[in-house]
């Protein structure tokens, strides 16, 4: 029986990472799915990075890995976290994240991105104009996807649970974040995501019978002191609220 777990948005957070896989193997899933945003955060971005190496895992890349390794020396200047992270990895991981693909048809079922088809840096379910997060409406969630014919669509970059069907007759599942409950960005305009938990979030495909796919969401208690104290430790009191409350 095949059965999937789907991950994102680990975003260093190996203390998350390592309570969902450990959950995700004990419910017998036959294969991880990595959607991207691995190891950009304050807490550990080199644990985390060889702790999935110990792991069987399909790997795609997101947005924030391109923007460790795509870095400019003045980008780094005037980020501290990025400094700590250029820091803490070493070359290795650079390299890693560099070959990891944009996107992947993982079977004749199921396409993966971090974002849409297109752009990691886009949205593929939620409007945020309002300053928070709702789903679009379905022929704009449907545009980017026009030349993906697969019935089951991953997508991550929210960081917020979703399963959407669409007119098309397919699914589009964003399985929430491992590492980050909530965040606040300012691109492409201000903005909140927030879960309202510090539970680690991910998602498991089951096929069934009938060739149909059953998704299951599933919350993951971790030692979410350790990721705060971390994030604390680097400066980031932001991250550290985030982590603690899942709220903004």
């Amino acid at each position: 029986m095949e059965k999937y777990a789907v991950l994102s948005d680990i975003h260093s957070n190996v203390f998350a990472l390592e309570a969902v896989v450990e959950d995700a193997l004990s419910k017998g899933v036959t294969r991880l799915v990595n959607l991207g945003d691995i190891l950009y955060g304050p807490i550990a971005p080199r644990a985390t990075f060889d702790f999935l190496q110990q792991q069987e895992m399909l790997t795609i890349s997101g947005n924030q890995d391109r923007q460790i390794y795509q870095s400019t020396a003045a980008e780094v200047a005037a980020n501290p976290t990025l400094h700590f992270i250029l820091n803490d990895l070493g070359q290795a991981p650079l390299d890693w994240m560099q070959q990891l693909p944009f996107d992947a048809r993982i079977s004749d079922d199921i396409y993966a991105c971090h974002g849409t088809p297109d752009d990691d840096l886009v949205y593929l379910l939620e409007d945020i104009s309002s300053g928070h997060p709702r789903v679009k409406a379905d022929a704009e969630i449907a545009m980017p996807l026009k030349d993906i014919h697969s019935p089951i669509i991953l997508c991550g970059h929210t960081h917020i649970p979703r399963c959407v069907r669409l007119s098309t007759g397919q699914t589009v599942i964003n399985p929430g974040s491992v590492g980050l409950q909530a965040y606040a960005d300012d691109l492409p305009s201000p903005h909140v995501m927030q879960n309202h938990t510090p539970q680690a979030s991910y998602a498991v495909l089951t096929l069934q019978d009938k060739g149909d796919w059953d998704v299951a969401f599933h919350r993951v208690n971790y030692d979410v002191k350790a990721a705060v104290q971390a994030a604390a430790a680097s400066g980031r009191e932001d991250w550290a609220h985030y982590l603690m409350t899942g709220r903004c």
